[in-house]
């Protein structure tokens, strides 16, 4: 049995390491994807162009407009001098953000009365106006208590000794939280394409009748075939991994091992789950057209992109079909928590059952014929 096997393995190595395009999909794919994601998923926002409109001219306005820009979010490229130049440059998406300082923005202040200020924001896209928004409070919040405090003869009352912390990524360092995610995208996508196609090239090279002649048992072959890509896809792993500790700084809290044991049975679900695939496709192209298919919900449903909390129940439901889901816990929980199996544990029993599960209905379907 074990000889059989180890012949399968062989035969498909060299299948594809005879192939240039397959070398770069596997290897340089994988590096250049996470290169392309880490830098280019980011949510930090920061130098948010902007307009400050300002009528007051005095000093508490232009303190505004100096604490906005040594915060580091704001750059304030333009000082229109109306509100119809104000708007126009919002509407030819030259600002994202406008400050209006009232004409008497610095006679309230003294006054001890509600200074009138207006900031308006580009929400065409919502998720950079969010987080502007929040810039903005902090910064008035910070402004507000400064003036307050020049302005009174007495200290204000001391405020309530409040202290944040952020656990495990204390700066929101969005690669920090990306790139473990992107990691584990990018090796499902290589278990899927991978294998999505391994019995379905068997028929289309004209092989199969070889198969169906031989003593090979449907789980030797399925063995066989999976055992080079599983070996393929570690050594990804490791190779991303190594480029998002070295390049993006990501941090390594737990253990190695518990990292590799997780990605050894990720990298078994998300191969059973490309056999099950090709047992179903008739064509390399469907094959392909099927990974692609079943990638897109397993990313969006993953928790990746969007919380899982969020979603209708009904969806929640769907999401624990899906290996990315745990693997994302997993990796991140090893990468930026420092998690073992007391933690864990869940997610290797839910992927351990998902591959057993797919793997067996993948070998139970295999029939040799053509």
């Amino acid at each position: 049995m074990f000889e059989r096997i180890l012949s399968i393995i062989k035969k498909e190595f060299i299948q594809v390491f005879r192939d240039n395009r397959m070398k770069a999909v596997i290897f340089i794919a994988p590096l250049f994807q996470l290169l392309i994601f880490g830098y280019a998923v980011n949510m930090d926002v920061k130098h948010i162009s902007t307009a400050f409109y300002d009528m007051n001219k005095t000093y508490e306005s232009r303190s505004l407009a100096s604490d906005m820009t040594a915060s580091g979010y704001f750059n304030i490229k333009y000082y229109p001098a109306s509100y119809e130049e104000t708007s126009q440059l919002i509407d030819q998406r030259k600002v994202i953000c406008a400050v209006c300082v009232d004409k008497s923005f610095s006679k309230d202040i003294k006054k001890g009365a509600r200074a009138k200020l207006m900031f308006i924001f580009d929400g065409t896209d919502s998720n950079t106006t969010m987080i502007a928004v929040s810039y903005i409070q902090s910064i008035i919040a910070k402004y507000s208590a400064d003036i307050t405090f020049k302005n009174i003869k007495q200290p204000p009352p001391a405020p309530l000794d409040v202290r944040l912390r952020t656990w495990y990524n204390p700066n929101l360092i969005t690669s920090i939280y990306n790139v473990p995610g992107v990691m584990a995208m990018l090796i499902m996508i290589v278990c899927l394409l991978l294998t999505a196609m391994a019995i379905v090239r068997e028929r289309e090279i004209g092989t199969m009748e070889q198969i169906m002649v031989s003593p090979i048992k449907p789980l030797e072959l399925i063995l066989g075939k999976t055992t080079p890509f599983a070996i393929i896809a570690l050594f990804d792993m490791l190779l991303v991994a190594v480029v998002g500790v070295n390049v993006f700084h990501v941090p390594i809290r737990g253990q190695f091992y518990i990292l590799f044991l997780g990605a050894c049975v990720y990298i078994a679900s998300a191969i059973s789950l490309g056999l099950f695939l090709s047992t179903i496709a008739k064509t390399q192209q469907q094959a392909m057209m099927s990974t692609f298919i079943i990638m897109l919900p397993a990313i969006l449903l993953s928790g990746f992109v969007f919380p899982i909390e969020n979603m209708p129940q009904w969806v929640q439901y769907i999401t624990y079909l899906n290996p990315l889901r745990y693997f994302l816990v997993i990796i991140r929980g090893v990468f930026l928590k420092g998690n073992g199996f007391d933690i864990l544990w869940p997610q290797f029993a839910a992927l351990i059952v998902m591959g057993t599960a797919l793997l067996t209905l993948s070998s139970l379907r295999f029939k040799k014929h053509i």
